[in-house]
């Protein structure tokens, strides 16, 4: 096997039996790499039992002695009288990137192992390191390349890669990946969510070719509360050290030129001056060129700051309404997945459509390619990993995964201006465990990167007619944010209430992270009956009012821009597996409540010019 360069992350951990499994951290920019598409038709077998990973004592194939006799050993009958239960060849096939559950009318609710096989060719070099990519694969995905196992990788919506180099064939290769979406009590999410659990490769998939000191991961952003001070740093994959790199910036005439150190890293802070920071009015981006001796990347990035000071959001020292909207990795028209740029850009726009300069990213990481589209068109993001309600608060090996995709996402997403807040998580309850576990992720977030933000969508609890925020987690993080549903979980009808007040423990900015009802689109009746347009455009108007009265308040984050699938949501006439708390419908029409929220981010825009 040979020797792994790039940095490794291994986990440990006992359930029933022992596991492990390594993670190399993911490549920055891979699209800017030599890169070979792994997209496009895969063959599956569906396999609810998991007869191609367990034997029939339920030990796993790929841990006997022998290393073989599961799925993916890929095998074609040769021997008329040799037994071979499977056949990918004759099996059928979905699209890569794809969730299976909107590919096949049976896999609808499907929840479980699904094996999916791409035979590629390669022609691998000398002198050359090669990788295996994935954007997302939803949930536990096992990878291997001829017969052999690559690696075991948990998390949904974060990248990872698999070196293979010295595994590769020269000519026709077979890639095969178990991916399991089954949902668990002590996985990150659990096994209680609202949005529906696309199962499959959902994203792109990549084989990478890079040389032997390749560039692993880079960072050029603004040091905090500064708008000249630009902090560069880059590490390559290995210790290799005096290896010539040089950044430029055509437009500004920048050209800086390094050496590595022994640790094969750079790492400075300059002065910079005239620089257009990036802000939603103007999405200023620079054409940045990293080169080395063998490689020539090229990111489009953009420079801003974000603070708090006091009850204010600063952007580029300027105080800042958020004008939100949240919204799920999802097409509301076609079933699935948001699939391309296409499907993205459309979601954004729509975001933009009603005059927001703020999205919600919920509940989970999104697309890379949402986030740079975020960064062109003007949209700050709030980014989120999925711990979500009810997780394993105690549980180490829980915390561990929840850090890991935390630190995922950063890694991914650091570079990108449109990110101003990391969030650590929604709705969790109060509890000594929780508030450790919470309080860790904000401690690590910072730790990385402590240019941005940090929050959660926390929950208020209610007194009579007060709303009172004391969550102590509220210590710990930079914004008070919360969720609240008066007027449809609790407070009776729209018109009731604005009878409510808040009582909120801490001095800073107040964004409401989430509102909303839930109204079938074309359902028209009084204010007063539920599943109306007409109810959702009355709690809107009356939310407003409520919000009103916070004085503190700089953002709101409504729940959601369009209808989205949950299996929770079942009334057979009004939902039907969707969430109805769309300002849009399915089909893309706006509801009332719609018009309600755009006028008033029209008067927040002039109020902060």
């Amino acid at each position: 096997m040979p020797k792994l360069k790039v940095r490794v992350f291994i986990i440990c951990f006992t359930l029933f039996s022992s596991v492990c499994f390594a993670q190399v951290s993911s490549i920055q920019n891979i699209q800017a790499r030599k890169i070979q598409s792994l997209n496009g038709k895969w063959n599956y077998i569906v396999d609810p039992y998991e007869n191609g990973f367990y034997d029939y004592r339920h030990q796993p194939y790929d841990q006997s002695k022998t290393g073989t006799g599961g799925f993916f050993d890929d095998k074609e009958q040769k021997d008329k009288s040799e037994l071979i239960e499977y056949d990918f060849d004759g099996s059928p096939q979905m699209n890569v990137p794809g969730d299976w559950n909107s590919q096949s009318e049976k896999l609808e609710l499907y929840e479980g192992t699904i094996w999916l096989r791409r035979k590629f060719n390669a022609q691998p070099e000398k002198g050359k390191r090669y990788f295996v990519y994935f954007a997302a694969v939803n949930y536990e995905a096992h990878v291997y390349l001829n017969g052999k196992k690559l690696g075991t990788h948990k998390g949904g919506f974060t990248p990872f890669q698999f070196e293979v180099t010295g595994k590769l064939k020269a000519g026709n290769n077979s890639l095969i990946v178990k991916a399991d979406n089954t949902r668990k009590p002590d996985e990150i999410p659990t096994v209680n969510t609202d949005w529906w659990n696309y199962g499959g490769i959902t994203r792109d998939v990549y084989l990478a070719e890079l040389p032997e000191h390749f560039i692993a991961d880079y960072k050029m952003q603004l040091e905090k509360g500064s708008n000249n001070s630009i902090s560069f740093s880059l590490k390559l994959a290995d210790s290799f050290a005096g290896q010539d790199v040089s950044v430029t910036i055509p437009e500004l005439n920048l050209k800086k030129d390094y050496k590595t150190d022994n640790e094969g890293k750079i790492s400075e802070v300059f002065i910079w001056n005239n620089l257009t920071l990036w802000s939603p009015e103007n999405p200023k981006l620079y054409t940045i060129n990293i080169k080395s001796a063998n490689e020539n990347i090229e990111d489009k990035i953009g420079f801003r700051t974000i603070e708090v000071q006091g009850d204010s959001i600063l952007l580029n020292g300027k105080s800042v309404f958020f004008r939100g909207i949240s919204m799920h990795d999802e097409n509301p028209l076609l079933q699935g997945r948001l699939r391309s740029q296409g499907d993205m850009r459309m979601m954004l726009q729509w975001a933009k459509d009603l005059n927001c300069n703020y999205v919600r990213l919920a509940h989970y990481p999104h697309n890379e390619e949402m986030i740079r589209l975020a960064d062109e068109m003007g949209l700050l993001v709030w980014a989120e990993v999925p711990v979500y309600w009810t997780i394993s608060w105690e549980n180490p090996v829980t915390y561990a995964n929840a850090k890991q995709q935390l630190t995922d996402l950063i890694s991914r997403d650091k570079n990108r201006a449109s990110v101003v807040v990391w969030s650590i998580g929604n709705e969790t309850p109060l509890s000594a465990p929780r508030l450790s576990f919470m309080s860790n992720l904000a401690e690590t977030a910072r730790s990385l990167d402590d240019t941005r933000l940090v929050a959660a969508a926390l929950e208020v609890h209610r007194e009579g007619n007060t709303m009172i925020l004391n969550d102590p987690l509220g210590e710990k993080i930079d914004l008070v944010s919360f969720n609240e549903y008066a007027g449809w979980y609790f407070g009776g009808v729209p018109s009731e209430i604005t009878k409510y007040n808040f009582n909120i423990k801490y001095n800073k900015p107040v964004v409401i992270t989430e509102f909303g009802g839930d109204a079938l689109g074309g359902f028209h009746a009084d204010e007063n009956t539920r599943w109306s347009e007409e109810y959702q455009e009355a709690l809107y108007k009356n939310q407003l009012i409520m919000l009103g009265k916070i004085p503190a308040l700089r953002g709101i984050i409504p729940w959601i821009l369009t209808d989205f699938r949950s299996p929770r949501r079942q009334h057979p006439v009004y939902q039907n597996f969707w969430n109805r708390k769309g300002l849009m419908s399915e089909t893309g029409k706006k509801k009332k409540a719609y018009f309600v929220l755009k006028n008033f981010y029209d008067q927040m825009q002039a109020k902060y010019k």
